[in-house]
């Protein structure tokens, strides 16, 4: 029997440069590395043969990512989202009389 390689399902956290959440609405599903990487020794770049960890999967949601594994025999970990804390700022809080220094 053929060794599947594993896969892991999550949901993208948003960039530290956008505002919005734009692209973190979809689940992806990639490949976890099997092999490690190696450095060229003529060129310094870095690479690797296992060239399914450059495949990305959109999905609309978990579960249909899950199905997706499921179907094609891929052993899978999901790793559920985080909640995001808001925490509301007011221009006047700066100057409350109640403020921490």
């Amino acid at each position: 029997m053929i060794m599947s390689t594993k896969v892991r399902i999550y949901r993208p956290a948003k960039s530290a440069m956008q505002s919005g959440h734009a692209n973190t609405r979809q689940w992806l599903v990639e490949t976890i590395p099997t092999a490690g990487k190696q450095i060229d020794p003529l060129m310094g770049w870095t690479g690797s043969a296992d060239t399914d960890t450059q495949v990305k999967l959109r999905f609309e949601s978990r579960d249909d990512a899950i199905a997706y594994a499921v179907r094609n025999d891929f052993p899978y970990e999901v790793e559920e989202p985080k909640k995001r804390i808001v925490q509301f700022k007011n221009y006047a809080d700066n100057f409350s009389p109640n403020r921490l220094s």
